[in-house]
């Protein structure tokens, strides 16, 4: 077989056909700050992309400025926040952990009673060309360097939804307050739709959605729940972004098992599943149910295979 350059790698195996060797990417969710500074002393670099070589590379909305975050959000939290507290893009104040990459979220409107409440809350302006036009020339940059290259909107709703309004109190929204579900989610899938077509119009290959809605016991809301509440969303998405690139492939990330749901991930235009979570999906049969439709991105068990195997059974 002809060797083939990284994007070309990406691509066959993101079609379902066979690449030269199998395209890799490490996904371990963010450093811990004592880890980078190790991660950095051991290697004097600073991009995980770069060190390991990945051959699929992201891109990213640029960040509102901190100082602006703070000045926007700030009247949310009039309790004094922890030490090393950030602001993030949609308000949500987070605190890392010394040991594991979760972050601590504190919900700017955990106690919010109505929807006046959800709907006057600020969210990110999808049109602020500071945050997008940079796009098109990374990307260009990218595939320049024969590299494929996904565009990030992970957490597409569901998690920046209970980041901003809190985890139990979005979980009992779901079935008592609908009205703030429509507004929250409403206004995210607004944002998002703009941002998919903004990534899609760059040229990216790969459009990476994702929220982690399963366990490792099932489902985190029912089925039915998810039909009504973030299966019509994801598909507007998919279809904004698929009407201005019609080749782009469509990444979903659930971590858990979210096998009830895989089938109308499908019906909805996602191609490729991750993370595969071994420790509660078996691959291979996902592999013979849904092989022909999906192509299967990760992954070796972090519970499992990871710390305990050897490294020959890695």
């Amino acid at each position: 077989m002809t060797s083939m350059t990284p994007r070309q790698r990406v691509l066959t195996a993101l079609n379902r056909e066979v690449p030269d060797r199998v395209p890799f990417e490490l996904s371990y969710g963010s450093f811990t700050p004592s880890l980078m500074d190790t991660y950095v002393i051991k290697t004097g670099d600073q991009n995980p992309e770069v060190y390991w070589n990945y051959p699929i590379r992201s891109v990213m909305f640029r960040p509102t400025p901190a100082f602006r975050l703070w000045r926007t959000y700030s009247a949310y939290y009039p309790d004094q926040l922890p030490v090393g507290a950030n602001i993030g893009q949609f308000g949500v104040a987070s605190v890392l952990g010394s040991t594991e990459h979760f972050a601590r979220k504190i919900s700017p409107l955990k106690n919010a009673a109505t929807v006046e409440e959800i709907a006057d809350y600020p969210l990110p302006d999808p049109l602020n060309p500071g945050r997008h036009a940079h796009l098109k020339g990374a990307v260009a940059d990218l595939h320049a360097q024969d590299l494929a290259v996904q565009g990030e909107l992970n957490v597409t709703i569901f998690e920046t939804a209970w980041a901003i309004r809190g985890f139990e109190e979005t979980l009992a929204d779901l079935a008592l307050n609908p009205d703030i579900v429509e507004t929250l989610f409403e206004r995210l899938t607004a944002i998002r739709i703009v941002e998919a077509c903004q990534l899609a119009e760059a040229g990216v290959d790969v459009l990476r959605l994702g929220d982690d809605v399963a366990g490792q016991t099932g489902m985190l809301m029912s089925p039915t729940m998810w039909r009504r509440w973030l299966k019509p969303r994801l598909a507007r998405i998919i279809e904004a972004a698929k009407a201005i690139k019609p080749d782009i492939h469509i990444f979903y990330h659930s971590d858990g098992d979210c096998r009830a749901i895989i089938p109308e991930l499908i019906e909805i235009g996602v191609t490729v599943l991750n993370p595969i979570q071994p420790e509660c999906m078996d691959p291979a049969q996902l592999k013979i149910e849904y092989g022909d439709r999906l192509a299967f991105w990760g992954a070796i068990g972090t519970q499992s295979t990871m710390p305990f195997a050897t490294p020959e059974e890695v």
